[in-house]
Order: structure tokens, then sequence, then C-alpha cells
């Protein structure tokens, strides 16, 4: 089966902190992304997908910079599990409405603090298994098959990852920082995951329609730290992926949607990121 798409992926994130004055600050990151158009093929136990941005970004240059990333995966399966393994690189963010506490920022030329060299980076590895073996992930995403009935069930997703924040002259801007936490000094931010997401996946098929959705609700252990000190906790996880299209014998189109979150928590400082994409996917079967 080989396929095309063309979607969308960004990497928003948020950092949560009390500044000098006690008041909680929350500053919000946003990436400027291009438009990605991949080509991938699945030939019976194995699936590998190449992608290629367009050289046009989703927001204003002026306002909010330029990011560059990368984005590879490949993923494979066994009789009841289903392997995939994930790299998410971006570069380049701005913080938006800066305007509002930085005064050297014109609102209407400006408003966003831009860093062209802040790096998000994420690479995961992930194994789901389905108690309903008559599940199949690449036929759950309309690629090498339909459903021609309901079905349904529970699964486990097992999760490793390693991700990082990083920012040569800081991560949080220097008017915000104050000596009483040291944690807004910080350079980078990093973590070490290993967890469980229990979940319930449904799909279905009507009138050459088929839609398709996962939810699980889980939680990690992490080990977390910053400018080399480590410390050990526990995070939160949940998944949450759509999939819904039109599907027949020999082809299909799908929208699909899948979220990906991390998160670090210390005292006074929360990092918060999801990673996002949106797609539309068509394929021919052959055989």
């Amino acid at each position: 089966m080989w396929y095309a798409d063309l979607g969308y992926s960004t990497a928003p994130f948020s950092i949560k902190f009390r500044d000098s004055t006690g008041n909680r600050r929350s500053l919000l990151y946003r990436n400027n992304s291009r438009p990605v158009l991949g080509f991938g093929f699945s030939y019976k136990w194995f699936s590998v997908r190449l992608g290629v941005t367009l050289p046009l970004y989703t927001r204003s240059v002026e306002k909010y910079g330029k990011t560059d990333y990368i984005d590879l995966g490949f993923e494979f399966k066994t009789k009841r599990h289903f392997y995939d393994v994930d790299l998410h690189s971006y570069r380049g963010y701005a913080i938006k409405n800066a305007w509002k506490w930085n005064d050297t920022l014109d609102p209407a030329v400006d408003p966003h603090l831009v860093y062209n060299n802040m790096q998000a980076f994420s690479l995961s590895v992930n194994t789901w298994r389905f108690l309903n073996p008559n599940i199949k992930v690449n036929v759950l995403r309309g690629r090498t098959g339909m459903y021609l009935k309901e079905e349904q069930s529970v699964y486990i997703r097992t999760t490793i990852n390693y991700f990082f924040l990083s920012q040569s002259d800081g991560i949080i801007p220097d008017g915000l920082t104050f000596p009483g936490n040291s944690k807004l000094y910080t350079n980078n931010l990093a973590a070490l995951d290993f967890g469980f997401i229990p979940g319930y996946v449904y799909v279905n098929r009507i009138n050459n329609w088929q839609f398709s959705g996962m939810l699980g609700l889980g939680g990690v252990l992490q080990l977390k730290g910053y400018d080399g000190r480590a410390y050990l906790g526990l995070a939160p996880r949940y998944d949450f992926r759509l999939m819904f299209g039109y599907n027949v014998r020999k082809c299909f189109l799908n929208l699909v949607s899948e979220f990906d979150n991390k998160s670090i928590r210390f005292n006074d400082l929360r990092y918060r990121q999801t990673f996002y994409t949106l797609k539309l996917v068509g394929g021919f079967r052959f055989g």
C-alpha cells in the first residue's frame, strides 16, 4: 500500500511560574511551522514514511520568526503488538504577546518575543497491545484495509520518552527572573520517562465512511532535571487520536489528528508541551 499525506505539525508549550512579586505568570511559546508533504508505504508488518516541508509558513515570519523542524518515524507490528518510534525536533519559537510585560516591544509591529535558536526535542518509543485481536492499527487508520463492522477494545500503551527544551541565553527572559528562584535562569529542561497508558479504542464503518478514535489516560515515572540537577517524580500522560475518512477496497482518503503531550513539573515551575499533527492522508492498495 502506497500513500501520500499533506498536513501540519506543531509543538506549542507553556511555562508557568511565580515572578518576584509572587504573582503567577504563564508564558505561551509558539512555533511557526510549514505544511509537510509526506510519502510512505506499508507492507505486511513494516511501515515507513518520509516528509518534505513546503516553502510556506503558517504565521507571519516578521512576528513569529521561522521554525526549522524534523519529524521522523517508523512502525512495525507483531501478532498482538504494534510498535512505533518517533523523533521530533523543532528549532525557533516566539513568546506570544510578550509586549504586555516587555515595554521595548511594539504591539502593532513586533508583539511577540522571538527566539530563533530555541529547540524542543522529543524521542519516543511506544508499544500498543489490544485485548481485541481484531484491532489492527494500520486497518484502524484505514491504510492496509477497512473494517466492515463495529469493533472496540481496551488497550495498554507502554511508552518510553526522552525530551528536552534548550535555549543558550535562558528559556525565560531576563526581565522575569529573580534570585529567589534559580530554576528561572536555566538554559535547559530535560526528562526521561517510562510508563503505561491504558485506554479504549472504537472503530466503525457506515456507507464507505470509516471513523475511529483512541482515548487513554495514565502516568509515567520520570527522571527530570535542569542545569545538571536531577530529580525523580511522576507525571500524567494521555493518548488521543481521531481518524475519519472515505474507505473502499482499492483506495482511501482520511483526515487524521494526533496528540502527544510532554510535561515536567518542579516547585514553582511547570513546563507543558503538546506535539500535535493534523493531516489529510490518501492512498492506493495493490494486490
